[in-house]
């Protein structure tokens, strides 16, 4: 009875053993196995795997892609510009046992090479380029970090500079630019109205000279829009040779009178 009592117990473990040894692993993970400390050749998974303890170890890598936030960043542009600038990374473990073996956490790694190559990249371009051509800042730096992080089986699939802060002084320098540029761009259009309009009264003015009776047509004209709208004063224009011509005829009365 005792060794019966004793394979059972022994039954009971073995089956209790192979049941801890089966690990179960989704869609997205790969487990990467060290057996007696080695690193197999290609990482297990997914479905069911078997991990023998204490000969094997697994560590469980996601193959989703992560996005990680770059902190605020101190950064002065080219033209001497403080700024505080944050950014977002968004990134993906292509090849598992590299993202385990070369480096201890690809996360913290790849945030720090992010925040120095933020830094270095946006402290090279000014102001006004880091604001209009962001799209081929964050091209850059995503470049220059997928560069640092292939060598650990990491994907960096796109940067997003988030947030640029600026100092008060210079949003107060920028709005009064802003201003300035909307005011110049009001006098130029009130201009070439102006100038649309005098050309338009120039060519009138030549029409009518070459065909005296417009003018009269014109008067005409104007005598029945004032007549339309009941009104009881009615104005009659002069022309001004006429106070030239009377104006010639004073001066000539008073010369000979003085004479």
């Amino acid at each position: 009875m005792p060794e019966g009592y004793g394979l059972v117990v022994v039954i009971v473990i073995v089956v209790l053993y192979l049941l801890s040894s089966i690990k179960i692993l989704a869609e997205y993970e790969r487990g990467v196995i060290f057996r007696l400390g080695r690193l197999l050749a290609t990482a297990k998974g997914p479905g069911v795997i078997l991990v023998f303890a204490p000969v094997d170890r697994m560590v469980r890598i996601s193959l989703r892609q992560d996005a990680l936030e770059v902190p605020p960043q101190d950064i002065i542009t080219r033209d001497n510009v403080t700024l505080k600038v944050n950014a977002v990374i968004f990134l993906r473990v292509i090849d598992s046992n590299k993202a385990v073996v070369e480096v201890t956490n690809y996360l913290y790694q790849t945030s720090q090479f992010a925040q120095t190559t933020l830094r270095s990249v946006l402290g090279e371009v000014e102001l006004d380029e880091l604001l209009s051509h962001r799209d081929k800042l964050n091209t850059r730096i995503q470049s220059i970090l997928d560069q640092h992080t292939a060598p650990w089986g990491v994907k960096v699939v796109n940067v997003e500079v988030k947030q640029v802060d600026l100092p008060e002084s210079m949003l107060r320098a920028m709005a009064k630019q802003a201003e300035a540029e909307r005011e110049k761009r009001s006098k130029i259009i009130h201009a070439e109205g102006e100038f649309a309009a005098a050309q338009r009264l120039a060519d009138a003015a030549h029409v009518m000279t070459t065909e005296p009776m417009t003018i009269q047509l014109r008067y005409l004209q104007t005598l029945t829009e004032i007549g339309a709208e009941k009104n009881t004063t009615i104005v009659f224009p002069l022309p001004l040779d006429l106070f030239t011509a009377l104006g010639k005829l004073m001066e000539q009365a008073v010369n000979k009178s003085s004479k």
